[in-house]
């Protein structure tokens, strides 16, 4: 058996945001799907079960926090980190308290996307 790709599922409305990390995570050897909306992500989330989800929390139809408590109705195990952009606190809190495992805020940095993708990988092995 070969090393299996982390499989990451990203959410966000903007095609732009998408694409950096799309880019930066396939650098870091993953493998990427892509979600535009609350709805769409949970759908993908069960086709795919990637290993962790980085969903925006402000999109249109259904936000962040709704795609996250039901993916988290479909699999307690999932690991899904929010990201944010400023002025988002309380729902954040919100989405913690939903089950989110972290959350990142915008814009992010390559070495904090990179520091989850490492731990999601160690934890991974134990």
């Amino acid at each position: 058996m070969g090393e299996m790709k982390t499989k990451i599922l990203i959410c966000d409305d903007s095609s732009l945001i998408r694409k950096q990390l799309r880019d930066l995570l396939i650098n870091m050897d993953c493998e990427v799907s892509e979600a535009v909306n609350g709805h769409e992500v949970v759908d993908i989330f069960k086709a795919v079960e990637p290993d962790v989800v980085f969903m925006d929390i402000v999109m249109p139809e259904a936000d962040g926090l709704e795609a996250l408590k039901n993916i988290k109705a479909y699999n307690q195990e999932a690991k899904v980190i929010m990201l944010s952009s400023v002025g988002t606190s309380a729902k954040l809190i919100q989405a913690l308290k939903s089950g989110a495992m972290d959350f990142i805020q915008k814009p992010y940095t390559n070495e904090q996307i990179s520091k989850v993708i490492t731990d999601i990988r160690k934890s991974a092995l134990t």
